[in-house]
């Protein structure tokens, strides 16, 4: 049965003023439970989050998935609006595919029937011709080595297993890897995730007018999931602080011993 409503919320604490307007897009096998963990914590600090279905992506018609996308998350954005409409800034996370269809979005197709984002969190962004092998616990090891997070994937029923495994259509990666995003872009990635092409993220990240790579020390595939998910959030929460202040950091440091 499809679901009446494709999406789940998480809002600011009562009484507090939101900060703006987060759109998380899960990846392959992933369902909106998968992100509860990092929507009730961006929540926390004031933040509107909502987490989207992840994508269809077609390799028969990859064009017309992105297009098709593209509208889902053109209603999924307008949906949160409040009589002033979209608290913005508007930020658009995705995980896996969820960050293959975002970038080619922006990458190629525009993003059509509202406003622009005003960035995007990459997460996990897949290379070429990475897959996931050796059953469940297999793709358990690529995910993550997070206890939680491998017991909430592996609870949760509506989780399809062995989706690492499936393609990601050559013409969205090129689009993802190749396409001008604009926005200011915050890319993470594991430094053990095996499904990573690390040389070409960091290729898209020098060739980006407004990017960051975070490199996140031993983490896998799931970087906003695995062991490091609280240091991963403050990264990027740190982020979506120093966007609202013209990507100008906030915090410097004057002198460390560490």
């Amino acid at each position: 049965m499809t679901d009446p409503v494709p999406h789940t919320d998480h809002h600011a604490p009562e009484g507090l003023r939101t900060r703006g307007t987060l759109v998380v897009v899960p990846g392959r096998g992933e369902t909106r439970t998968t992100y509860t963990r990092l929507g009730r914590r961006l929540a926390a600090d004031a933040y509107r989050v909502r987490v989207i279905d992840a994508p269809d992506l077609d390799s028969a018609d990859p064009a017309g998935a992105l297009i098709r996308f593209g509208t889902l998350l053109a209603d999924a954005v307008e949906g949160t609006a409040a009589e002033d409409g979209v608290v913005g800034p508007l930020v658009l996370i995705g995980a896996d595919t969820g960050a293959v269809a975002v970038a080619g979005l922006l990458g190629r197709a525009g993003f059509p029937g509202v406003r622009q984002p005003d960035a995007v969190v990459l997460a996990g962004l897949p290379g070429r011709g990475a897959g996931a092998v050796g059953g469940w616990e297999g793709e358990l090891e690529v995910r993550t080595s997070c206890p939680t997070h491998r017991g909430t994937l592996t609870e949760d029923a509506e989780v399809r297993r062995g989706s690492l495994a499936d393609a990601v259509p050559d013409a969205l990666l090129a689009a993802a890897y190749e396409g001008d995003i604009v926005v200011p872009a915050l890319l993470l990635v594991g430094d053990d995730d095996p499904l990573a092409d690390h040389d070409a993220l960091a290729r898209r990240a020098k060739s980006l007018t407004r990017a960051r790579l975070a490199v996140v020390r031993g983490a896998h595939h799931d970087v906003l999931n695995d062991l490091q998910h609280r240091s991963v959030a403050a990264e990027t929460v740190t982020f979506l602080e120093n966007l609202r202040n013209d990507l100008v950091p906030l915090i410097g440091v004057e002198t460390s011993a560490w």
